[in-house]
C-alpha cells in the first residue's frame, strides 16, 4: 500500500506541474482508488495497534505514531467533506461577496455572509526589472454593520469568520486582484491536532524506556562493537575547472596575447551594475555569469571572467571566429554543421546573413512544454546563449548607467534607449564606452592602462553623481568581489573530498593495529576537517551577507547547506565512529562536487515574493538539514552491508 500510494503521489506532482492542481486533483487526489488506500491504512494502524498490543506493553512512541496518522487522514477527509475553496476576483473600487469553486468540470458561485471591497492593489518590483518583489491587495471587510481594513500579501493571511483570505495572483494590467478563499476550520484543527499527536509519538520513540531507539542505546554501552568492516572507495572525485579548448588559431592566440592586465580587469571587476532582475551586482560577478551561462566554465583559457568580457568587448570581431559557445547534442551539431561541442557566433549564421536556428526555434516554441523534444530544449537553450552574445555585442545588458531621480530606480545600457536621459547625459551614457574599448585596444599595443583606468573612474564618479534613488552598499559590493574571488566552497569540496579519502584509510588501519601515530593523524585531520568547516561556515555568511537572506532558497545553496549539516553530523559522531566521521566528510565533499557541476546554478538572485518569508530560514534549513543526516545513516547502512 505505501508502495502504491508513493507512485500516485509522484505521478500526481507530475499532473500538477504539467496540466495544473484541478486535473490532479481530478485524477488522482480524489480518485476512489487513493480513498480507498487510505481507508486501508487506517485499518491497517488500527490492526497492528492490536495485533502487537501496544497500549498493554506501554509502546506511546509507536501508538501517538499510529494514532496520529489516523487522525491526519480523518482531518483530511473531513476537509474534502466539508472544506470550502474558491476565488475571489476584484477590480480596484469594486467589491462582491461571492467566491468561483471549481469542482471537476463543473464550477459555481457560492456567498460570503459578509462583502470584501478592493481599496488598492499595489505591485513592488525589485529596482529596475520587471520582476516582482511583493504584491498585496489593501482590502475592506464590510462585515456586520462594520468596515473592517485589512491587508493581504504573501505570507500574510487574513481570517474572518473562518474564512482564510491567500493573495494568489493579479491582473495583467495591476488593477485588480485574485484572492485564494479558504473555509475548513473544523478539518485543518483536526489535522494539527494529529500533527501534534505525530511529533509526541516521534519523542516517545526516541525517549520512551520501551522503544527500539532506547534498547539499542542500552545494547551499545554493554557490548564493544566490532568495526571491522572492509570498505573499499576506489574513486576520490577531484573538481577539475573546465578550460576552453584552445582553437589553435591565430585570432586566439591574438586574444591570450593582447589580454587585459588583471589589475586593471579587476578595477573594472569591481564596477557596480543592474542585472536584469533588478540586484545591484559588481561586474566581476556579471561577467562571471556570463562566462558561466554561455562556455560553462570558470575561466577560459589564461583569462578570468573580468579579462573575458573587456576582451569580448573590446574585439568582438575575433571573438565572433572563436569556437567558445558549449553546447549539448550531436545533432545538432550535425543538422546545423557546426563545431562538435563549441561552436563560434558566426557559425549560427549562413552565407546569406540568416539566423540557422530561426526556423527550428519557431517550432520548438510553438509546442507545449511537455512535447518537446530534447532537440527542440537544446536549440531552445543554444539561442538563449547566442542571444546574450546578441546584446553584449550591440552594447546591452551592461547596465552601468542610473537616470537621475528616477522613480522606477532603472540603470541603462548604452545600447538601450536613451530618450528620456537628458541630451548631455545621453551623449555620455553612449559614448563612454566606446571611448573606454577604444582606450583598451590602444593599451594593448603600448602598454600603458592609465587612460582605460581614468575612464573607468569616470564612469564611477557619473554613477555617484547620477545615482539619487538607491542606496547602493558599497562594502557589499567588494565583499561579493572577494566571494567570487576565494570561490570557498570549491576550495571546501577539495578538502573534504582529499580529507575524507585520507581518513577513511587511517581508519581502516586503526582498526586492526591500534597506534598512537595513526590515532594522532586521525585527531590531526579531525582538526583539519573542522576549520574547513568553519571556512563552510564563513562563506555561507558572505554568502548570506551579500544577498540578504538565508543562503538556501535554490537549488545550488540547498547541495552546500546539505553538505554543511552532513559533515556537522560527521563532527558530532566523532568519538562514537570514526568510520561515520569519515563517511560524513567523505559525503560532503561529493556534495560539493555535485553542486559545481554545470547544471547547477550558483548565481545569487532576488527572492520571488513567496519566499519573502522569515519562515524560510527555520523551515527550509530544518528540512534541509535532515537531508545531510539521513545521506550520513545511507552510507554507514552501506558500507556495514559491504
Amino acid at each position: 500500500m505505501l508502495l502504491i500510494y508513493a507512485i500516485a503521489l509522484g505521478w500526481a506532482t507530475i499532473i500538477e506541474k504539467n496540466y495544473g492542481t484541478a486535473v490532479a486533483k481530478s485524477l488522482v487526489y480524489y480518485s476512489p482508488l487513493l480513498f480507498l488506500v487510505q481507508f486501508l491504512f487506517v485499518v491497517n494502524f488500527i490492526a497492528v495497534t492490536v495485533k502487537y498490543q501496544l497500549i498493554r506493553k506501554g509502546k506511546w512512541g509507536y501508538l501517538f505514531v499510529h494514532v496520529a496518522f489516523i487522525v491526519i487522514l480523518a482531518g483530511a477527509l473531513v476537509s474534502y467533506i466539508f472544506g470550502e475553496e474558491g476565488i475571489l476576483h476584484l477590480r480596484e473600487g469594486a467589491s462582491d461577496n461571492r467566491i468561483l469553486i471549481q469542482t471537476g468540470d463543473h464550477s459555481h458561485y457560492q456567498e460570503l455572509p459578509f462583502e470584501v471591497e478592493l481599496v488598492k492593489f499595489t505591485i513592488t518590483r525589485y529596482p529596475g526589472s520587471n520582476s516582482p518583489s511583493s504584491y498585496e491587495s489593501d482590502l475592506i471587510f464590510h462585515v456586520d454593520g462594520q468596515h473592517l481594513n485589512k491587508r493581504v500579501f504573501m505570507n500574510n493571511v487574513v481570517d474572518l469568520k473562518g474564512y482564510r483570505f491567500f493573495q494568489a495572483s493579479y491582473d495583467r494590467d495591476e488593477q485588480g486582484t485574485i484572492l485564494s478563499v479558504n473555509r475548513d476550520v473544523t478539518g485543518r484543527n483536526i489535522t494539527y491536532t494529529g500533527y501534534l499527536l505525530l511529533v509526541i509519538g516521534f519523542i516517545f520513540c526516541l525517549t520512551g524506556k520501551n522503544s527500539r531507539f532506547r534498547r539499542l542505546a542500552h545494547q551499545l554501552k554493554e557490548i564493544k562493537l566490532n568495526e571491522k568492516t572492509l570498505v573499499f572507495f576506489t574513486i576520490l572525485m577531484f573538481s577539475v575547472p573546465l578550460q576552453a579548448q584552445n582553437p589553435g588559431n591565430r585570432l586566439w592566440e591574438a586574444i591570450q596575447k593582447n589580454a587585459v592586465p588583471e589589475k586593471h580587469a579587476a578595477l573594472f571587476g569591481e564596477l557596480p551594475i543592474q542585472s536584469g532582475r533588478g540586484r545591484m551586482m559588481p561586474v566581476n560577478t556579471f561577467s562571471s555569469e556570463i562566462l558561466r551561462k554561455i562556455h560553462k566554465a570558470e575561466k577560459i583559457g589564461t583569462l578570468n571572467p573580468d579579462q573575458f568580457l573587456i576582451s569580448l568587448l573590446t574585439m568582438p570581431d575575433m571573438w565572433m571566429q572563436i569556437p567558445f559557445i558549449t553546447y549539448s547534442g550531436k545533432e545538432i551539431s550535425v543538422y546545423y554543421d557546426l563545431t562538435e561541442k563549441q561552436c563560434a557566433y558566426i557559425e549560427l549564421f549562413d552565407s546569406n546573413n540568416q539566423y540557422k536556428l530561426q526556423a527550428k526555434l519557431e517550432e520548438a516554441y510553438n509546442r507545449m512544454p511537455v512535447e518537446r523534444s530534447n532537440f527542440d530544449k537544446e536549440i531552445i537553450k543554444l539561442d538563449e546563449k547566442v542571444n546574450i552574445l546578441y546584446q553584449l555585442f550591440n552594447h546591452q545588458m551592461l547596465n552601468f548607467f542610473p537616470l537621475e531621480d528616477d522613480p522606477t530606480h532603472t540603470w541603462y545600457a548604452p545600447g538601450d534607449d536613451l530618450s528620456v536621459f537628458p541630451e548631455e547625459d545621453a551623449r555620455f551614457v553612449s559614448g563612454v564606452l566606446n571611448a573606454y574599448f577604444s582606450s583598451v585596444s590602444e593599451s594593448m599595443q603600448s602598454g600603458n592602462w592609465e587612460t582605460p583606468d581614468q575612464v573607468v573612474g569616470m564612469i564611477r564618479i557619473y554613477q555617484e553623481k547620477k545615482n539619487t534613488t538607491l542606496n547602493i552598499n558599497e562594502e557589499k559590493l567588494k565583499t561579493e568581489v572577494r566571494y567570487n574571488k576565494l570561490n570557498p566552497f570549491r576550495i571546501c569540496k577539495i578538502g573534504y573530498l582529499s580529507l575524507g579519502g585520507i581518513l577513511l584509510i587511517l581508519t581502516f588501519i586503526s582498526l586492526f593495529k591500534t597506534r598512537k601515530t595513526v590515532n594522532r593523524c586521525i585527531w590531526f585531520l579531525w582538526v583539519a576537517v573542522l576549520c574547513i568547516f568553519l571556512f563552510q561556515m564563513a562563506g555561507m555568511g558572505m554568502r548570506w551577507y551579500i544577498g540578504g537572506y538565508a543562503p538556501w532558497s535554490n537549488s545550488y545553496e540547498t547541495m552546500v547547506y546539505v553538505a554543511w549539516a552532513s559533515v556537522a553530523g560527521g563532527l558530532l559522531f566523532m568519538k562514537q565512529s570514526r568510520v561515520t566521521f569519515a563517511l560524513a566528510t567523505l559525503f560532503g565533499g561529493i556534495i560539493l562536487f555535485v553542486s559545481g557541476l554545470n547544471w547547477m546554478d550558483p548565481q545569487i538572485n532576488t527572492l520571488v515574493p513567496v519566499l519573502k518569508s522569515p519562515w524560510l530560514m527555520f523551515h527550509v534549513a530544518v528540512i534541509v538539514a535532515a537531508y545531510g543526516f539521513f545521506g550520513i545513516s545511507f552510507l554507514i547502512g552501506v558500507t556495514n552491508m559491504v
